[in-house]
């Protein structure tokens, strides 16, 4: 009677899966001395010194290798240290501090492990608002994010040759623009629906600040029946009516929404209006320049209702397409 063995195939079914990935590593050596040696060799060693030239690496701190291939498994990843955890960014600071949410609603502050950010060299963050990530704990309020899930969708724009990620894993996008101060501006709405449609996110266009318009403006609402004749949904808000407002909420339950538009038309003032206990900073728009100015700073992941996210976003003037 023969004693049964696993075949090979299970064995590799067991196997956690690995993503290879092509990387340009940097040198962390300095530059090799030779001034010294090449001053003692005589006039007639030259040939010699060229040889030793040839055969000895005389590169820097800071030039990068060749390309190497890494292989990555988030399953697996440093699962001896400790216990990994599940959870979802909900804000981004530069490249390397986060703020995590866990699955059992225990918030993080996280750093980024070194390896991804240099896998993520194309990209402006490693991690950005909306992804879902793996983390090793340190202690009860601090981690470290060892891997980043695919991405199911994101909302990016392109920013000094790289692609500057807004927001990820997101199920429609509100592109809000003001009836007046600032200026609505189509060119731009047209840029995020063109991204929008791009990554299958639905667009909801919000023509904000209504309650501004003049009687005898018909500009806005003409712009308004433009995109519902081709067949986007246009919700036209006031902040100090609260028109449009059911609308509006009707469309978030059970998504996750980003709110982006250039600064001033009023994205924090509609969180803070769905929200109440929300209590965004805010702005108004510039005297001089009849622009908006900045008040948020970085994306923020907000809950909104029960398996509901909203998304604020600094305001973008320019949106320049990436890819």
């Amino acid at each position: 009677m023969t004693k049964d063995h696993p075949s090979d195939n299970d064995d590799q079914q067991d196997q956690p899966e690995h993503i290879k990935k092509r990387v340009a590593f940097k040198k962390n050596r300095g530059n090799k001395e030779r001034v010294k040696f090449q001053q003692q060799l005589s006039p007639e060693d030259d040939q010699v010194f060229e040889q030793l030239q040839a055969s000895e690496r005389m590169s820097g701190k800071g030039q990068k290798t060749r390309y190497r291939t890494v292989k990555t498994n988030p399953d697996s990843a440093d699962r001896h240290t400790s216990e990994i955890l599940q959870g979802r960014v909900l804000r981004a600071i530069g490249s390397n501090a986060c703020t995590v949410r866990l699955n059992d609603g225990k918030l993080l502050q996280c750093s980024v492990r070194k390896l991804l950010r240099t896998i993520a060299q194309s990209t402006r963050s490693a991690v950005v608002a909306g992804d879902y990530v793996s983390i090793i704990p340190e202690d009860d309020s601090t981690g470290v994010i060892t891997a980043v899930a695919s991405r199911r969708t994101t909302l990016s724009r392109s920013a000094k040759a790289r692609e500057h990620i807004i927001a990820a894993n997101i199920d429609q996008v509100l592109i809000v623009g003001s009836a007046a101060d600032p200026q609505l501006k189509p060119n731009l709405i047209d840029r995020f629906l063109v991204v929008a449609e791009k990554q299958n996110i639905t667009p909801i266009i919000v023509i904000n600040k209504i309650d501004l318009l003049e009687q005898d403006d018909p500009w806005p609402g003409q712009v308004a029946q433009i995109y519902r004749r081709i067949g986007y949904q246009v919700a036209m808000t006031s902040i100090k009516t609260g028109e449009g407002f059911d609308l509006l909420s009707a469309t978030l339950t059970q998504k996750t929404t980003v709110l982006t538009g250039q600064s001033g038309v009023g994205k924090s003032s509609l969180l803070n209006a769905l929200i109440p206990s929300l209590n965004l900073k805010t702005h108004e728009v510039s005297v001089e320049s009849r622009k908006g100015q900045h008040t948020t700073t970085t994306a923020q992941l907000i809950p909104f209702a029960e398996d509901s996210w909203l998304v604020d976003t600094p305001g973008i003037r320019q949106m320049e397409l990436w890819d």
